[in-house]
């Protein structure tokens, strides 16, 4: 049933590439056109598919390219609602930054006023927001996702918690350098992994943590329980490329590796050498979080201090990190020290720059709700959520945004 015709609605932003992110070419599954993905504005376009979405009652598949796509598309869905529903029962697009005039001409003419599913949507959302996927689209099966690994397993923990309540996640297929790689055999399984299949491309591997000049090895001489750099060939006049992908090894499938994406090369913060991988990071964040009663992480990023150049202040070097929380409007400097503190416990060598002061205490800023909607609009292309900013002008947005 799930790959009924026009049984699947796709919340993706391809920008002048209107394709399907899972890598196959069947425009028929989906309800939603793909005029809608290529529009300038990310939110104008995700915005526009979930408008589709919502008129098909009968969904058995929610599809995103990020798992932070269906994520943003589900909070306009809370803070929209009264005019999505306005749009579905007169069959029209309100004009909004980001869709052009010839744009929206072009969808509105594949609309037509419903307002009995205008009423129903009301109706449901009046209700509340928790479950609210199954409540609009009673038949749907599973929510697939092109990528939910790595820190953004952060948007689908937060989406199975509240508005996709009691469905699957599917994350089909391994990409990375533009190649189709591997596909995940186990759907059942809470954190994806991936049979690296060996036609698709030609893989090479670094091994991690090598004590000399590594060289890279193939998949036949992987070992499990490792971890390896991802060297991919594939585009025609791209050669050796480095991903930045790191993967482990965490078994064989008859003789192919089966690996799990752990974390992104550059995304490791270290302003001394501490290098601390973003994975590992986000567990000292989630550790903090559990300290600091009712508190909801929603979104985080940090920076070292060597991009913030003058406005940090004559101080040792440090991190600023910046949060959007639910269920509390600030904290106090003993619960922001807390995860310094989880950091010093996690990481001894950053325990040991701290206490010679050659690192300074870490800095953690509150940002207003929807911060982060707006740096993944600021990116401009499809891409995870980077969790180190290396840019300024990002930079200069985030700070923008702090309430405390």
């Amino acid at each position: 049933r799930a790959l009924a015709r026009r049984g699947t609605a796709l919340l993706h932003w391809t920008p002048g590439c209107p394709r399907a992110p899972a890598g196959w070419p069947l425009p028929t599954l989906y309800c939603t056109p793909a005029a809608a993905g290529a529009l300038p504005s990310r939110a104008a376009a995700l915005r526009v598919q979930l408008l589709f979405a919502l008129r098909q009652r009968a969904l058995h598949v929610l599809e995103a390219g990020l798992a932070a796509e269906l994520h943003d598309a589900l909070v306009a869905l809370r803070t929209e609602w009264p005019q999505l529903a306005q749009e579905l029962a007169l069959g029209r697009l309100s004009p909004q930054p980001g869709l052009p005039e010839g744009a929206r001409d072009q969808l509105q003419a594949l609309l037509t006023p419903d307002a009995a599913r205008a009423a129903e949507l009301r109706a449901e959302c009046a209700r509340g927001f928790e479950g609210i996927a199954l409540r609009l689209w009673p038949q749907l099966e599973v929510v697939v996702v092109r990528t939910a690994h790595g820190t953004e397993q952060l948007y689908c923990d937060s989406l199975r918690q509240a508005d996709c309540q009691g469905l699957p996640f599917y994350c089909p297929f391994y990409q990375a350098a533009g190649a189709l790689l591997g596909i995940n055999l186990w759907p059942v399984e809470p954190v994806p992994r991936f049979l690296l299949y060996p036609d698709w491309a030609f893989c090479e591997f670094l091994p991690c943590l090598a004590n000399k000049e590594p060289r890279t090895v193939l998949l036949d001489e992987l070992w499990e329980g490792r971890e390896y750099g991802l060297v991919v060939t594939a585009q025609p006049g791209e050669y050796r490329c480095r991903t930045g992908e790191v993967l482990k090894v965490t078994g064989f499938h008859k003789q192919c590796p089966v690996v799990e994406p752990v974390r992104r090369e550059g995304q490791t913060l270290s302003v001394r050498g501490e290098s601390i991988p973003e994975e590992q990071f986000c567990q000292s964040l989630c550790r903090t979080l559990r300290m600091w009663p009712g508190a909801r992480l929603i979104d985080y990023v940090c920076v070292e201090s060597s991009l913030l150049g003058d406005s940090s202040g004559p101080c040792a070097p440090h991190y600023e990190v910046f949060m959007e929380l639910q269920g509390l409007r600030d904290l106090s400097e003993g619960q922001r020290y807390k995860l310094d503190q989880c950091l010093q416990e996690d990481f001894p060598i950053y325990k040991s720059f701290r206490f010679k002061g050659s690192l300074g205490p870490l800095r953690l800023h509150l940002v207003r709700p929807g911060s982060f909607t707006r740096l993944r609009e600021a990116l401009g292309s499809p891409m995870p959520m980077p969790r180190v900013l290396h840019e300024e002008q990002l930079l200069r947005l985030i700070q923008g945004l702090v309430i405390s």
